[in-house]
């Protein structure tokens, strides 16, 4: 079983947007966390599958579907995965470089 680790300001950024989203429409949120969860069970089948990032070559990007998130990961040598950020695909490109 790969074990999948969240850096703590991406688990902050995860459950703002869930909040965000369910202050909007009531719902919303628990579908974006849904998609969330999908989305690292995706990562974790195939975790060299997904593109680089361009901002720091040890990253990789998946882009969430429904929502303007991308989730930002590092895949180590041992099969572990860091989730580093949680971000916004319009805002502040590149902030999370510091957590890799």
């Amino acid at each position: 079983m790969i074990r999948v680790r969240f850096h703590r300001a991406a688990s902050t950024e995860a459950e703002a947007a869930v909040r965000w989203y369910n202050e909007r429409v009531p719902g919303l949120g628990d579908d974006f966390r849904a998609e969330l969860i999908a989305a690292v069970e995706w990562i974790v089948e195939g975790p060299e599958v997904w593109p680089i990032s361009v901002d720091d070559p040890r990253a990789r990007r998946y882009l969430l579907s429904r929502f303007p998130y991308s989730i930002v990961y590092v895949a180590a040598v041992d099969g572990g995965i860091t989730v580093a950020a949680v971000a916004h695909t319009k805002r502040k490109p590149g902030y999370w470089l510091r957590r890799v």
